[in-house]
């Protein structure tokens, strides 16, 4: 839990007894790479953090497998759209590498913003910068060539070519993987 605890110090600290009451209503899950953590059409009730590993959102689309976000070490995930409405998503979490995540149950979680307000605030910032992100994500694919699109993952994810296999990476990006030998090619 210390990476968890370490993250949420950098974003809004919280008092001893909120971090308590948290890390009673967390805990450390495995799976294995290529392994669904949330299937496509469950109802999200978990708010993941990522320990250690890399997960994709991801869906399909016209039989088309097609990556939305992929998150590291550090980064909070969940299927935001079901976890509010309490509808059931039409994406998925998918484990890339071996992977080990701290699951918060969202139900006990929000149970405790009533009683510690300053966790209620660090999971409004959370849950803004991923808000933020994924306005940023569309504006990438509405202004930035693929080229641009493909050079700032790599300066974003230094590490994202040795993690992530190209077929994600090219479905994320928007293109083909024979456009993604082409721009790899130019560089």
């Amino acid at each position: 839990m210390e990476a968890l605890f370490q993250q949420i110090k950098a974003i809004y600290p919280i008092s001893k007894e909120a971090e308590k009451s948290l890390a009673e209503i967390c805990s450390e899950v495995s799976f294995k790479k290529g392994t669904d953590v949330q299937p496509i059409g469950h109802t999200c009730k978990t708010i993941y953090f990522v320990k250690k590993g890399c997960v994709r959102i991801y869906y399909f689309k016209d039989a088309n497998d097609i990556t939305e976000s992929f998150e590291f070490e550090n980064a909070f995930v969940a299927r935001a759209e079901s976890l509010f409405t309490g509808k059931p998503s039409r994406k998925a979490i998918q484990a890339i590498e071996d992977t080990v995540l701290i699951a918060i149950d969202s139900n006990k979680l929000f149970k405790l913003f009533d009683s510690y307000h300053d966790l209620e605030r660090l999971f409004r910032k959370i849950i803004e910068a991923a808000y933020v992100n994924t306005v940023n994500r569309i504006e990438s694919l509405q202004f930035n060539t693929a080229d641009e699109r493909y050079f700032n993952l790599l300066k974003d994810h230094t590490n994202i070519l040795k993690r992530v296999p190209l077929k994600f990476i090219a479905s994320y990006l928007g293109i083909t993987q024979v456009s993604l030998s082409r721009i790899r090619a130019h560089k």
